[in-house]
């Protein structure tokens, strides 16, 4: 991404260009080990239009530094290779297969007098290492969650199949790759709760049970509202990379042609005397339609003996002032129209029913908070145990918009704090003063994180550890953070 900014009375302008992806290619160093077979060695390598020898030079060069970092660590190889103009990412999801992430770092264009060439600044210390690392395993996590491992595609079909699979994947999946949003929520890839009350929770819990105990394909079942979790009978990590795909990925391309008018769900049906605003994400557009396809996305999720594969149902519920999703798996079978309209005409009133409890708890919760306005401070909250997680700092983020309240450069100080704190097991606080006369504070405590920005210009050291106290107390009164 190109960003421009005046910074000359002449008229002359800067040119900064965002981090952007150079390459992504996937290999194992055992399918290609003798001289002359080395293209063996490469599965998959974006951008294809690469001329061979260059893909197997540049995959060579790799193998080449992994196997030089193992002299000193062989448990722990190289990640990551800095160098001005890009950096490299290396991650081995399963024995000998390797995907590497080549990032161009960001840069300053700056124009020269006497018609010179630009003079070229490429500023490597903005890019983040975790942050960047993370992005590489959500690429393989999100790969396996529609396709299994590397491994099951070979023992299928052999290599060939698993080609197939990796370039039908990441052809479209790293065209959704904007590595200019990414961010520490990247890092923590965690999940945003609901808080209910009691009451309407056990509502909820019994609704699963009841759809559970009369459709007994579904085996798991998820409950969000607005984007945020409230019930999930998933692993915590498969729940972590199915919510990421729904939040960032379907969720949006649904409410996209919703916003424009089209295929819109607010015109409900009448099952019995209530109201219904339920239809499929996945699966058949409208059940009516005699030509209706019943084709849902196979996943691959957590079992005891490695993993299963179900398909996925995307059930969703959206009126003009409440908006619920409801997600199921199901056993690897066939699912009919039969299964579908009884899942409908089950789903639908009693999710219609209980996103109105919901939607009610919401503004209850609102209205107890106060009028809202601009806060001296915003946090982003993440725990390690549950993967919960909260952020004021970020307005929207997508795949492919991260729209944050704050500057860049506060963004890249939280980075740094989270680096400092994977390097120790203890608990610890950091305070920073930016330049910008803003305070950053970092609390981690007990498999918890706190990262606090405060915009108090003449505030001393004391003034701010009160006021990030006061913080605690306020948003977080149940939780122990290090005084």
């Amino acid at each position: 991404m190109l960003m421009i900014s005046p910074r000359m009375a002449s008229g002359m302008q800067e040119k900064q260009y965002t981090p952007s992806l150079l390459s992504f290619f996937i290999y194992n160093p055992t399918f290609g080990p003798r001289e002359g077979e080395e293209e063996k060695k490469i599965l998959f390598y974006h951008p294809s239009d690469v001329e061979k020898n260059e893909k197997i030079r540049n995959v060579g060069l790799c193998e080449a530094i992994v196997q030089f970092t193992r002299t000193f660590c062989p448990t722990k190889p190289a990640k990551s290779l800095h160098t001005q103009k890009n950096r490299q990412f290396f991650f081995e999801p399963e024995d000998n297969f390797w995907i590497v992430m080549v990032v161009r770092n960001p840069m300053i264009e700056k124009p020269n007098k006497d018609g010179k060439p630009p003079t070229v600044e490429y500023q490597e210390e903005e890019i983040l290492d975790t942050v960047y690392g993370a992005v590489v395993r959500q690429c393989y996590s999100m790969y396996k969650l529609f396709n299994g491992t590397f491994g099951r595609a070979v023992e299928a079909g052999g290599v060939e199949l698993l080609i197939q699979k990796l370039e039908k994947f990441f052809y479209r999946y790293l065209q959704t790759l904007h590595l200019q949003s990414c961010d520490l929520l990247d890092v923590f890839g965690g999940i945003s709760f609901f808080p209910l009350d009691k009451m309407t929770y056990l509502k909820i819990q019994s609704f699963v049970n009841r759809v559970e105990e009369s459709l007994s394909l579904i085996k798991y079942t998820a409950f969000l509202y607005n984007d945020q979790l409230i019930w999930s009978g998933l692993e915590q990590d498969d729940m972590r990379i199915l919510y990421k795909y729904l939040t960032t990925s379907l969720f949006p391309r649904h409410s996209e042609p919703e916003l424009a008018g089209r295929d819109s769900p607010l015109r409900p049906e009448v099952a019995g005397n209530l109201l219904h605003y339920g239809r499929f994400l996945t699966g058949p557009t409208n059940l009516k339609d005699p030509e209706a396809k019943f084709r849902f996305p196979k996943i691959f999720v957590s079992a005891e003996d490695g993993y299963e594969e179900l398909h996925l149902i995307v059930y969703k519920v959206e009126c003009p002032i409440m908006s619920v999703s409801s997600v199921s798996f199901l056993a690897s079978v066939e699912l009919t129209r039969d299964f579908c309209e009884q899942l409908d005409s089950l789903v639908g009133p009693q999710l219609t029913l209980l996103a109105s409890d919901i939607c009610e708890q919401f503004t209850i919760n609102r209205r107890i908070s106060g009028p809202e306005k601009e806060p001296q401070f915003k946090f982003i909250y993440f725990n390690h145990m549950n993967l919960a997680e909260k952020s004021t700092i970020h307005m929207r983020k997508t795949a492919s918009v991260c729209l944050t309240s704050v500057h860049p450069d506060l963004m890249k100080i939280l980075g740094d704090i989270n680096c400092d704190f994977a390097r120790v097991d203890e608990d610890e606080e950091i305070i920073v003063k930016a330049m910008t006369d803003y305070w950053v504070v970092g609390k981690k405590s007990d498999q918890r994180e706190l990262y606090v920005i405060l915009n108090q210009k003449n505030a001393n050291l004391i003034e701010v550890n009160e006021e990030v106290k006061r913080l605690c107390a306020t948003q977080f009164n149940n939780i122990f953070f290090l005084d």
